[in-house]
């Protein structure tokens, strides 16, 4: 089972890939989508046997890497952890690619997406199951492989293929940084199997190591490497800017990205490297505040986007704040219950967006949109139960992890878990705000569009909607129905894959805070959905004043030049580097030296060596009698002395 759990999607990408041909569209739709429900089904089955029935499983397939000083097996690990991100992954993949089959219908490449698709879920799987660092860098590796060709699939689109290569640069700084970690986790501990690791790691806590003279905690150091690793892929402030530019892939790839895949795989670092961060309060400091930092970030670029699939990126990008954050405080559990919950509904909120391009021949801008209630009712259906869960609505999915990520984090009583605490609860406000300026624009508000768009718009077929309606099932009970096993109190749920120093349980302290505090969130959270849906639908010339105000408007532009992050990395970093790449690299190396001691230095010398022998040539027999001549005269001479 369990191997079947990760081949069966890469022999679906294989079989979709190299064989699309003759197995056909209809083919490839079949064969992929049923490869991931089984692999779905199986995930299930061993989230029951090993999460629930407490049967770990160890898999080993045979040696990878076998010499002197580093020895790697094919070996996976079925714990708590990997059975629950399983469950997650195939869940939310099968879906999407359900979904695909009618959303990519007139593709003329529907067999290489279907491929692409499922060797994504595959390298995710890798990921999520390897039982050592090497194999996790794999996966790794192999999910950002796939997140290029997914967003660069419509290759003849510019915009696409410049989101492609922005991901794939920014994702390298963080891959970068974990690759280092995993060199310095070779280093201290001469392993890369995380049994061994994470056996030894309490034994470092005050090693030393010197970086270019300085002194630096051994563990601090890893830790921070490991995390700047989890940034680069899970969209932390700073290296966020890749998030809402990915946009440009199609959407199912949109919904597999930010609900399931590439952006949860940072967070998943942090939750199986808990036994090495627990050591690490300075980093899990840092981990808190720039978790609370791109919460509130990515929430206020929400409240003035225009694209629809934009705004639930950004929404990606908040929400993996709030999980960054609460690993920050070592409750991984609550980290991954909100991840789980967070994949129902944020899939489902790209699904729907999908349905409503689909719809509308492919158009994304929520201005041109509106009175699609009546068009599309099972649409909004799911975008509204999908926006309630986001948005923090009591007894919903979102809900349930929402709220405890926010008391605990007050529980901890330090200065930067309240600062985070507030920076969260302003989220909240700021989540449902734009979550349902999304409703009442693109279903609630008079239609802005093209009579020929408001023609032709259609209901999602039956084949789109079932995903739709799972998920919006799974948006409305999965956060209760979960809760207990994964955070309630005595739970030993993740006990096996989890490891939290006993100084840092506050769990049981979270039931004592202020009822004003355990209200604050969802109040404003409702307090946003109404004021929302209230000042846009009878107070819309507010937004036109502040949009064209003085001074208000140096604030809008300030939105809407997303902190001039974009302008940051673009301006000061990416053209000072290609500058003094192009000055120093390419003029004084490769068109320098390297081309004198090269092709053209070469060359030079050939010509010069050619044109003095040429001369040699001259036409006239008495000279080449006299070379061969003297040449004779000295070989007898040479003979002579030899003998």
């Amino acid at each position: 089972m369990y191997i079947q759990i990760i081949l069966i999607p890469l022999l679906s990408a294989i079989v979709c890939g190299l064989g699309g041909k003759f197995i056909g569209y209809r083919g490839s739709k079949v064969i992929s989508t049923i490869s991931l429900i089984y692999t779905c089904l199986l995930s299930f089955i061993a989230f029951y046997s090993v999460g629930l029935l407490k049967a770990p499983y160890y898999l080993t397939l045979g040696t990878w890497i076998n010499s002197d000083i580093l020895n790697v097996e094919w070996s996976f690990l079925f714990d708590s952890l990997t059975v629950t991100m399983l469950v997650v992954v195939n869940t939310v993949s099968a879906l999407v690619h359900l979904y695909s089959t009618s959303y990519m219908d007139e593709d003329p490449h529907l067999s290489r997406f279907m491929s692409y698709l499922s060797l994504f879920t595959f390298f995710m799987i890798i990921l999520v199951t390897g039982d050592n660092f090497l194999q996790l860098f794999l996966g790794w590796e192999g999910v950002g492989l796939c997140s290029y060709l997914l967003i660069s699939f419509w290759y003849t689109r510019v915009q696409a293929n410049k989101a492609a290569i922005k991901a794939m640069l920014i994702n390298r700084v963080g891959d970068f940084s974990l690759l280092l970690g995993i060199v310095f986790i070779f280093y201290t501990f001469k392993t890369l199997d995380y049994s061994t690791v994470f056996v030894l790691a309490p034994f470092f806590i005050n090693k030393k190591i010197i970086i270019f003279g300085s002194a630096f905690n051994l563990l601090n150091t890893i830790c921070f490497l490991l995390f700047i690793g989890s940034v680069g892929k899970s969209a932390q402030i700073g290296l966020h800017t890749w998030l809402p530019d990915a946009m440009e892939g199609p959407t199912p790839v949109s919904a597999l990205i930010h609900a399931a895949t590439m952006v949860t795989a940072g967070i998943f670092l942090i939750i199986r490297c808990s036994p090495i961060f627990e050591y690490s309060p300075v980093i899990l400091n840092f981990i808190l505040i720039m978790g609370a930092l791109t919460a509130f970030f990515a929430a206020t670029l929400g409240l003035v986007q225009n694209d629809i699939k934009k705004i639930i990126a950004y929404s990606t990008c908040s929400q993996l704040g709030y999980m960054a954050f609460i690993c920050g405080t070592s409750n991984y559990s609550v980290g991954l219950f909100h991840l789980s919950n967070h994949a129902f509904f944020k899939a489902l909120l790209f699904l729907c967006a999908g349905s409503v391009i689909h719809g509308l021949g492919n158009e994304q801008d929520i201005r041109k949109m509106g009175g699609l209630v009546n068009i599309m009712p099972l649409t909004y259906s799911m975008m509204l139960i999908g926006s309630l869960s986001l948005a923090g609505f009591p007894f919903l999915s979102g809900f349930y992890s929402k709220d405890v990520i926010l008391e605990l984090v007050y529980i901890k009583y330090t200065v930067s878990s309240i600062f985070a605490y507030w920076l969260g609860t302003i989220t909240a406000f700021f989540t449902a705000v734009y979550s349902f300026r999304l409703i009442y624009l693109v279903f609630l508000n008079n239609n802005n569009s093209y009579k020929v768009m408001v023609k032709n718009a259609h209901e999602l077929p039956l084949i789109m909607f079932i995903p739709l309606a799972v998920l919006g099932i799974g948006s409305i009970f999965i956060g209760y129905a979960s809760r207990d096993l994964f955070i309630g109190l005595g739970s030993d749920f993740f006990d096996d894959s989890i490891f939290i120093l006993p100084s840092n349980l506050i769990m049981t302290d979270a039931e004592f805070i202020p009822y004003y505090i355990k209200l604050l969130p969802s109040i404003l959270s409702l307090i946003g959905m109404v004021g929302s849906l209230f000042f846009h639908k009878y107070f819309e010339f507010f937004f036109v004043y502040f949009r064209y105000n003085k001074y208000l408007n140096t604030f809008y532009k300030f939105l809407v030049q997303k902190w001039y992050f974009d302008y940051i990395q673009n301006e000061l970093v990416g053209k000072s580097v290609l500058w003094f790449a192009y000055n120093t690299f390419f003029k004084l190396v490769d068109k320098g030296f390297l081309e004198i001691l090269g092709p053209t230095g070469i060359s030079f010398v050939m010509y010069k060596l050619s044109t003095r022998f040429r001369k040699l040539q001259t036409g006239y027999i008495y000279q080449y009698s006299f070379i061969i001549l003297f040449s004779l005269i000295l070989f007898f001479i040479f003979l002579d002395l030899n003998i």
